[in-house]
């Protein structure tokens, strides 16, 4: 567990240049989840600013999940508090897709979606959602595929359909659970793209992640074995003391002697992917 004083400095400082006045930050006060006897999240302490992409890195079974479902107000921590904005507006993509791929939907009405949460399901769309919904197709560069049925797109497509219902509900916070995990190079480039983009936008993103490229994409990390094991700067928390305390026998490998874990491997069984 990082020191109290350095949980909030370890996140913060890193996005506080971009960080705008009036927009969103969330913290975790030595928040823990229980489920009967099993412990899912130990004692969390952190924080992080608008303007910043976090990673959430760690075995499966440690807690990224439903840290992610903490921050949407979906779970409940047993102990400590979790604090953010009550206006704060959160778009969670989850892993798999809520919508069954034999479903005879279009890609369209799935990224209307979006719109649901300010209109209603049987709220009628005026321009300004309509804009909302052909931007966010824009971005993810699925606009030729708005009018096929989503069952028949691919695993990479049907991810950047469910990414833009997100951003067609102007979150200011959003929450991407391995989002580019089995995905082709374009979708995975896309997605990425959309990272930095909300984070430049003074927007406060969160991603689950089994990859360390991925996560040193971000601005900060957030190390998770059900405890904090760190939390920071992504050199900071990847390396091979910290990565060895999370994965223990899962990590095999050399560093690079600069004590970061460059080339390291991640044994662990997760079997999340997208499928096409």
């Amino acid at each position: 567990m990082v020191a109290k004083r350095s949980k909030t400095d370890g996140i913060a400082d890193g996005a506080r240049a971009r960080s705008t006045e009036g927009l969103v930050s969330v913290s975790f006060d030595a928040v823990s989840v229980r489920f009967g006897e099993v412990t899912a999240v130990d004692d969390v302490s952190f924080s992080a600013d608008a303007g910043t992409a976090v990673a959430l890195i760690g075995p499966n079974g440690s807690g990224k999940t439903t840290m992610l479902q903490l921050i949407a107000g979906l779970q409940d921590p047993s102990f400590g508090a979790v604090n953010r904005p009550p206006e704060v507006e959160v778009a969670y993509v989850t892993q798999h897709a809520s919508t069954p791929s034999w479903l005879p939907i279009s890609a369209y009405e799935i990224v209307r979606m979006g719109r649901f949460r300010r209109r209603g399901l049987l709220g009628r769309l005026d321009a300004d959602d309509k804009q909302c919904i052909s931007k966010a197709a824009d971005r993810l560069e699925v606009d030729d595929l708005l009018n096929r049925t989503y069952g028949d797109l691919s695993g990479g497509q049907r991810q950047r359909i469910r990414l833009a219902q997100a951003l067609a509900q102007e979150p200011n916070v959003l929450l991407l659970d391995e989002p580019i995990t089995g995905l082709d190079l374009t979708s995975q480039q896309l997605i990425l793209d959309v990272i930095d983009e909300e984070k430049a936008a003074g927007r406060l993103v969160f991603v689950t992640t089994h990859n360390l490229d991925e996560a040193r994409h971000c601005d900060a990390v957030l190390l998770l074995n059900t405890r904090l094991v760190a939390a920071g700067a992504p050199n900071d928390v990847l390396t091979v003391e910290h990565l060895r305390s999370a994965f223990g026998n899962r990590l095999l490998g050399d560093h690079d002697g600069h004590d970061h874990a460059s080339e390291l491997l991640m044994f662990d069984d997760h079997g999340h992917s997208h499928h096409p």
